[in-house]
C-alpha cells in the first residue's frame, strides 16, 4: 500500500514546509492558478439524465474544467452550447483506441475536428490495445473490466512495446493536427513484468515529444504502487494527472479493483502529492471518483472540490 518512508516522509515535510513559506499558505489551487478540473466520466449516469442540468450543477459546485471521457452520446454542437452556457473550459479528452459508436482513434480527422470545436488542446487514450490474437468475448460471468484485467495479466513485453509503438503513431499525427496527445493508466499497467511492469515499458517506448502521461493517482496507489516514485523516476514525463482517492481497505490488485472514496476521505497524501506533482511539471488535474458511490454523484464530486479548494499544498 501507499506509504512514506521515514526518510521521504522527512523530506516531504520539508518540501512542503518550504512551499508553505513561498505560497503564504495559500490554496494550492489559488496559489498556482490552476483549476480543479472534473474528469466527466464521474458524472456520467448524471448525463445522460440530464446532460444541460448536470453540467450547470458541475459549474455551480465551483468546477471550472472539465475532462470529457469521449463526446457521451452527444454532438459536438451541444457540447460547444453546454459548455458555453456554463462557462466551463474543455482542454482534455479522452478518446479510446477503438469504439463501435462515437469518435474513436481510428479517425483522427473526427478527432481533430471535434478537438478543435471544443477548443480542446489534449487527446488522451484511456485504454491499452488489445492484440488480434486476444479474444474479446468476455467469459461467463465476466464483465468488460474483468475481461480486460484478464486479457492485461497476458500481454507480454513484445505487447505493451507494440502498444508504445502504437501511442508514438497517433501522437505524431495528432501532432500534425496541433494537438497534445497522452495516455492514462489503470492499476493493469502496474503488473511485474519481469523486471519491468507494462506502464514503465510505455514509457521508455514512447517519444516525450510525442506522447505524454495522465497518471490516475488512485489506480497507482490500488496497484501498490507509490505516485512520487513514479514521478521521480520518469521526470517530465507526467503532464496531467487524475486526483482520485482511496480508502484504506483498498488490497493492492493488478485487475481493476479498489474501494473509491471522495477526495481527501482516503489514504493519499494530497498535501504532499499536488505539491510534488506541480513541481515535476503537471498542469492539469482532474478529480475522477469510480463507483460505487455511497451518495450522489454530484455530492460526491462537490464533497472532492470543497476539500481540494481550501486544500494547503
Amino acid at each position: 500500500m501507499f506509504t512514506l518512508s521515514r526518510r521521504n516522509f522527512l523530506a516531504a515535510a520539508a518540501f512542503l514546509a518550504v512551499q508553505a513559506c513561498a505560497s503564504g499558505a495559500r490554496p494550492f489551487f489559488r496559489r498556482t492558478g490552476l483549476r480543479i478540473g472534473l474528469q466527466l466520466y464521474t458524472v456520467g449516469d448524471d448525463l445522460k439524465q440530464d446532460f444541460d442540468g448536470t453540467l450547470a450543477a458541475v459549474a455551480k459546485i465551483g468546477y471550472r474544467s472539465v475532462e470529457l471521457a469521449g463526446l457521451s452520446g452527444h454532438t459536438v454542437a451541444e457540447w460547444r452550447q453546454s459548455l458555453d452556457r456554463t462557462q466551463l473550459k474543455c482542454p482534455s479528452m479522452h478518446v479510446p483506441p477503438h469504439a463501435q459508436s462515437g469518435i474513436s482513434l481510428d479517425d483522427l480527422g473526427a478527432v481533430a475536428d471535434a478537438a478543435h470545436a471544443l477548443s480542446v488542446g489534449t487527446i488522451i487514450c484511456p485504454m491499452f490495445s488489445l492484440p488480434e490474437r486476444f479474444s474479446t468475448t468476455p467469459l461467463p460471468g465476466e464483465d468488460g473490466g474483468k475481461m480486460l484485467a484478464r486479457l492485461g495479466a497476458s500481454m507480454t513485453p513484445d505487447d505493451w512495446k507494440w502498444n508504445a509503438d502504437y501511442l508514438n503513431a497517433k501522437g505524431k499525427a495528432l501532432k500534425e493536427y496541433g494537438l497534445r496527445f497522452g495516455y492514462h493508466n489503470h492499476n493493469v499497467e502496474l503488473a511485474p513484468l519481469g523486471a519491468s511492469t507494462g506502464l514503465a515499458e510505455l514509457i521508455r517506448g514512447t517519444d516525450p515529444a510525442l506522447v505524454m502521461f495522465e497518471m490516475d493517482a488512485g489506480w497507482v496507489v490500488a496497484a501498490g504502487a507509490d505516485p512520487l516514485a513514479l514521478l521521480a523516476a520518469y521526470p517530465g514525463r507526467f503532464g496531467a494527472m487524475h486526483v482520485k482517492d482511496v480508502k484504506a481497505s483498498t488490497h493492492p490488485n493488478f485487475s481493476l479493483q479498489m474501494d473509491p472514496c471522495e477526495v481527501g476521505q482516503g489514504i493519499i497524501d494530497w498535501r504532499v502529492l499536488l505539491a510534488k506533482a506541480h513541481a515535476a511539471n503537471v498542469r492539469q488535474f482532474y478529480v475522477e471518483q469510480e463507483p460505487p458511490f455511497n451518495k450522489p454523484r454530484l455530492e460526491s464530486v462537490a464533497v472532492s472540490f470543497n476539500y481540494l479548494n481550501g486544500l494547503v499544498a
